[in-house]
């Protein structure tokens, strides 16, 4: 259906808001990170820099690009009104659990699989190993993000019930105990402490998406007020008095980094920006209901996987296009001239993104819903066994693959550990829909 009829079809009692932060947070994201990772040709050969690295008064700008909490946010509302639906038409958790992994996994192995098979081709065509490990790993650097989501939407039943019990008690006590891991990390400066933020601060924003969607933090209009200029004053305690660094975007060479793990100061972050836009909502939904507007949410909405899968790619083919032929100069970073010349560099980068979207977004279309000849309500064991293995399964191979840049030991460098464990999962969901079926 074109984008045109998807935006005449829209109900009105669907919440566009909701779209549009998911849209603005991963252009957001993309167009940070066009900014800030620079491809260098040099001598001949390809490099990196980080604009944060060289340019240290950049960042307070990450406190405006970093809008990953905001994701999470809407992720915590959508996951939530799915598995109410879902619940109302009798479907169980694997079911359910099932088709929301689906949605995010045929985009991610299709990306994988291209990403390793280039970056095979390249190692056996002769290209210097190291120039493919590194072009590898900007290219699979973002796939981390796909890891913890999963894990968050494979919890999503059990959090939003201890929502509906504790309410605004469960990320408040999520915070104290992020707190208590990002204390034991800083104090004893070892790194590991702090692994399981990767996981709590990122349960924490779903949480107020819960709260959202019932009406708990816009029940009374101070609330959305409190969150901004709590986060607000929490943020700028935390990096000015505080041990957090100001930049919410790893910084290469700094010790101390507020995304790997996740800190208090990334959360403070999201929470004002979590107030931010409630405040903004009733400004906005109305621009929100112009036609052209809404189409264009919708258009990246229905490619937002891809977009945000492959976002890095037209990074590597713009310098390798544009630099060694002239086309694009390399003045000095923080330059005049240099600044001249982002726009057009994002421009670049936009294009061929664009081009990549409209090749893989495919992959990520909605199939028609599966339906198997089962009684409502009834959930075979064996099934939620297997969608939770397929879950842990696919999370560590992409771990292993972002980590590993999708460069490994096998034969032309390719990371059999990593794709077996993801083959694994997969093969663990594809088994959970066949016990599905197999309970009627």
């Amino acid at each position: 259906m074109r984008v045109r009829d998807l935006a005449d079809a829209t109900p009105a009692r669907r919440d566009r808001y909701v779209d549009f932060l998911r849209a603005f947070a991963i252009v957001m994201v993309v167009i940070g990170h066009w900014l800030a990772v620079m491809i260098t040709f040099r001598d001949g050969r390809l490099g990196g820099e980080h604009v944060l690295a060289l340019l240290p008064w950049t960042h307070w700008l990450t406190w405006l690009f970093q809008v990953m909490g905001i994701f999470f946010l809407v992720g915590g509302y959508a996951n939530a009104a799915s598995w109410t639906s879902a619940r109302g038409r009798g479907d169980g958790y694997p079911d359910w659990l099932g088709s929301r992994a689906d949605r995010l996994l045929r985009p991610t192995t299709v990306f994988i699989v291209v990403g390793v098979a280039v970056a095979a081709a390249a190692r056996l065509a002769g290209v210097n190993p190291e120039l493919v490990r590194l072009a590898a790993w900007v290219v699979a650097i973002s796939l981390w993000f796909l890891a913890v989501y999963l894990v968050v939407v494979a919890l999503t039943p059990a959090m939003l019930d201890a929502h509906r019990r504790w309410g605004l008690a469960v990320p408040a006590a999520l915070t104290v105990v992020a707190a208590g891991f990002d204390a034991l990390r800083l104090s004893t400066r070892v790194g590991y402490l702090g692994a399981a933020n990767f996981l709590l601060v990122w349960l924490i924003l779903p949480q107020l998406g819960f709260a959202w969607r019932d009406g708990t933090l816009t029940r009374t209009p101070a609330r959305p007020w409190w969150l901004f200029l709590g986060g607000s004053a929490a943020l700028v305690v935390l990096t000015t008095v505080g041990p957090y660094p100001v930049s919410m975007v790893g910084v290469p060479g700094a010790e101390v980094q507020n995304t790997s793990p996740p800190t208090l100061a990334l959360l403070a972050l999201a929470v004002a920006q979590t107030g931010l836009f409630l405040l903004l909502a009733g400004l906005l939904r109305p621009w929100l209901r112009r036609r052209r507007v809404w189409m264009a949410v919708i258009a990246v909405n229905g490619g937002i996987m891809t977009l945000f899968l492959w976002h890095m790619v037209p990074v590597l083919v713009a310098a390798l296009a544009l630099y060694p032929t002239g086309v694009m100069p390399q003045p000095e970073i923080g330059s005049a001239n240099w600044f001249a010349w982002r726009p057009v560099w994002v421009a670049a980068c936009a294009l061929l993104l664009g081009i990549l979207v409209a090749v893989f977004a495919r992959f990520e279309r909605p199939r028609g819903r599966a339906t198997t000849a089962t009684r409502p309500g009834d959930t075979a064991r064996s099934a939620v066994v297997l969608v939770l293995i397929g879950t842990a399964a696919t999370c560590v191979g992409i771990i292993q693959l972002t980590v590993g840049g999708f460069q490994g030991e096998g034969p032309a460098g390719v990371p059999l550990g990593a794709l077996l464990l993801y083959l694994a999962g997969l093969v663990a969901f594809w088994a959970a829909r066949r016990a599905r079926a197999d309970t009627g």
